[in-house]
């Protein structure tokens, strides 16, 4: 593989993975069971009883995000993916910004998944009876005890990522068919056996009065997918690079179907103060209301795997974007490491695992673990709806010119595209113009505009920094000219 940060021949990735390892990876990392267990509460707060009409708005935009991410591989498969393509289509600053929300946003996610593994554990004590260790009560919704516990399952899943992505897609497929199949079951008991009538208004994006609610709860919705783009973090990892794009699309579509059955699961079982009141252990409640022990306990551990899956496809991902940022200067030299036994940026995979410890350690600032989840989840929405918005954007520019040569193509790669850039972005404006002025003062608090706000805000600044620092004291060629042909994937042997 080519370096700019070393000469020689470094040990090389290995080409090892196919269409079913890239299903794998897209829908562990988008955790369907973890969103749906833990996050239909956050959207019955936002938007009411209309979960699966946001849902389905969201997914609009994302499928033209997707065929972006789709195009933009085909044209140039590269690791870095959303920092590559924007780096060159529209400009090094916002392409660097670009990697740098991805990873920061990615980092957030870990930690708090993190604390949501612990917390899951915690509940399991309490199904044994343990409700008390040497004097610590052990609760649930507890963040501090949450994340100790949860940092050690981080540990655990990145051992498995460092000895190759292969291994840990397979690990993560058979996680895949256990939660799945815990979902589906229980779910769809309380399709059949619920007692609130179903009702089609749930699908009425119109019924959601309030601009603020919609954009909110639309930016949740967006952060139910997102994930599903891993897939292309391990393209020059795949035989084929075509089976990137497969992958991406078949988890993108898995995922809408599994959001729309649970949401309408969930609303058929519990009343909307239910749904609210339960928050991050409303999956937990669904098994308990449903069967009796021990198969009310299945849908916890359906929970847990799909915490454990998302985490260790979270950790392989964000190294391998900064091992393709380290390769261009614009990060350091430890990113650039690949293990000569493993394959795999073994250095910068324990690097990131580090940092989310430490995010995760400062997210004790929350003390509750649901208050925790949501402040995090409506920070990362708007950096998420950043990012995909202006890759779908460097799509649009690159193949501007399919407007006059190919009409039929530009559907594809100019018209979805640079329309779901746009409509992410406007909506990531509208709803931080809302945060900044739902509130008059700063507080540590999901509901604190100011502090939502200031979350992502801190992120794009220090993007900024960390650009300028890449520029001017790295000198990165990255930041020379537009198009500066970046490291090209190794070919296969």
């Amino acid at each position: 593989m080519n370096s700019s940060t070393s000469s020689g021949a470094p040990p090389r990735l290995h080409r090892s993975l196919g269409v079913v390892d890239g299903v794998a990876l897209a829908a562990s990392s988008t955790a369907a069971t973890t969103s749906v267990g833990i996050g239909m509460g956050a959207l019955a707060a936002t938007v009411g009883l209309h979960a699966p009409a946001i849902l389905l708005v969201a997914f609009l935009p994302i499928l033209g995000i997707a065929t972006a991410y789709a195009r933009l591989n085909r044209s140039e498969p590269n690791m870095g993916s959303g920092y590559v393509w924007v780096g060159k289509s529209i400009g090094p600053w916002l392409g660097f910004l670009t990697g740098w929300v991805t990873l920061v946003g990615t980092v957030i996610f870990m930690a708090y998944t993190s604390a949501v593994t612990g917390s899951v554990v915690l509940q399991f004590a309490n199904k044994a009876g343990l409700h008390e260790l040497l004097g610590i009560g052990l609760d649930p919704n507890s963040t501090a005890l949450s994340t100790v516990l949860g940092l050690g399952v981080l540990a655990a899943v990145t051992v498995t990522a460092v000895t190759g992505v292969r291994h840990a897609t397979r690990f993560q497929t058979w996680l895949l068919v256990f939660e799945y199949g815990v979902l589906l079951v229980f779910c769809g008991w309380a399709i059949v056996t619920g007692e609130h009538a179903f009702d089609w208004s749930w699908f009425d994006p119109f019924a959601i009065g309030d601009g603020t609610a919609f954009a909110q709860g639309l930016v949740l919705a967006v952060f139910f997918f997102w994930g599903w783009d891993a897939a292309f973090s391990v393209t020059e990892e795949t035989k084929d690079t075509r089976d990137v794009g497969r992958g991406g699309f078949i988890a993108l579509f898995t995922m809408l179907a599994i959001f729309l059955y649970g949401s309408v699961a969930f609303q058929r079982e519990f009343s909307l103060t239910e749904l609210i009141e339960q928050g991050p252990q409303g999956l937990t409640y669904l098994g308990e209301q449903l069967a009796s022990e021990p198969w009310a306990t299945l849908p916890l551990l359906a929970l847990m795997c799909s915490a454990v899956a998302s985490l260790q496809s979270s950790v392989i991902p964000t190294a391998r974007g900064l091992h393709a940022m380290g390769r261009d200067r614009t990060m350091g030299p430890l990113w650039t490491k690949i293990s000569p036994r493993y394959g795999s940026p073994a250095a910068g995979t324990v690097a990131v695992m580090a940092i989310a410890a430490v995010v995760a350690l400062l997210a004790l600032a929350i003390p509750k673990l649901n208050e925790m989840i949501l402040a995090a989840v409506n920070s990362i929405g708007l950096i998420v709806a950043l990012y995909y918005g202006l890759t779908a954007l460097a799509c649009a520019v690159r193949f501007r010119s399919d407007l006059r040569t190919a009409p039929g193509q530009a559907v594809r790669s100019v018209l979805a595209p640079g329309l779901s850039g746009i409509a992410l972005l406007c909506i990531g404006g509208y709803l931080g113009h809302s945060y900044f002025t739902m509130s008059d003062h700063f507080a540590l608090s999901p509901d604190n505009g100011w502090f939502m706000l200031a979350v992502p805000a801190a992120v794009i600044a220090s993007g900024l920094v960390m650009a300028a620092w890449a520029k001017y004291r790295r000198r990165s060629p990255y930041f020379e000219k537009r198009g500066f042909s970046l490291a090209a994937p190794e070919s296969s042997d």
